[in-house]
């Protein structure tokens, strides 16, 4: 049981280098949803689970990016919070990663974006004030204090998405142990809407890519992901 929480501390820890990877420094992709799901994954040994919920969340944020004041959903937090659900629900049954898993905790979860959205807004604005303290302090040749207030801007930040990926991990350690009473009937609904969200996200991804005929070819690669759903659902009777 110690272990378990190890982990659930360590997911936290992770969202809260990628979420600080994502506005305060580097910035070099590893904030991006495939990279810190399959990070997230890895470090609580469900990397198979990290890489699934990476593909389909960096499937369906691909087109996002931040426009002037417009701030668009925290990417990073779905994935790492979704993942850390995920890992420690798999974590619990005993079992691994399946897909029935994952469909359920991009369900649970799929408003972690937007609240992460809300979390940005608010701390933006706190940030910027110390920012402009920070400012002002250099101005007068206080370059120390102006460093050290500049960095009293990322403790919150990291703090709060800390919290936030412990809780999605504590979460899923708890969702897990009721999973053993879930029908099979719904288990396997679950199963096969995975391969159906990932034709989804697909079709998301080629739409906002603004190709050339990106519509067709999501609902061609929608049209094939679902033809392989019916056949191995076929297979399997």
């Amino acid at each position: 049981m110690h272990a378990a929480w190890a982990q659930v501390a360590l997911a936290g820890v992770w969202g809260a280098l990628v979420s600080l990877e994502r506005r305060a420094f580097l910035q070099a992709m590893f904030s991006r949803p495939l990279v810190a799901a399959t990070g997230m994954g890895l470090l609580l040994g469900q990397l198979q689970t990290g890489l699934y919920l990476g593909m389909i969340l960096e499937l369906f944020y691909l087109g996002t990016a931040s426009l002037g004041a417009a701030l668009p959903e925290n990417d990073t937090l779905a994935a790492t919070g979704t993942t850390a659900a995920a890992a420690m629900m798999a974590e619990q049954t005993g079992g691994g990663g399946t897909p029935a898993i994952w469909s359920l905790c991009v369900l649970l979860f799929a408003g972690l974006g937007l609240l992460g959205r809300t979390v940005d807004r608010r701390l933006e604005s706190h940030a910027s004030s110390l920012s402009a303290h920070g400012l002002e302090l250099a101005e007068h040749g206080q370059l120390e204090r102006a460093v050290r207030q500049n960095l009293w801007g990322i403790w919150p930040y990291a703090l709060v998405f800390f919290v936030l990926n412990a809780a999605c991990a504590a979460l899923g350690l708890w969702i897990g142990a009721f999973l053993s009473q879930v029908p099979l009937v719904v288990l396997r609904g679950l199963a096969w809407a995975f391969p159906a969200m990932a034709s989804v996200a697909a079709a998301i991804a080629a739409r906002g890519s603004h190709a050339r005929n990106a519509a067709l070819w999501g609902l061609l690669g929608a049209a094939v992901m679902t033809a392989a759903t019916l056949v191995l659902a076929w297979v399997n009777e």
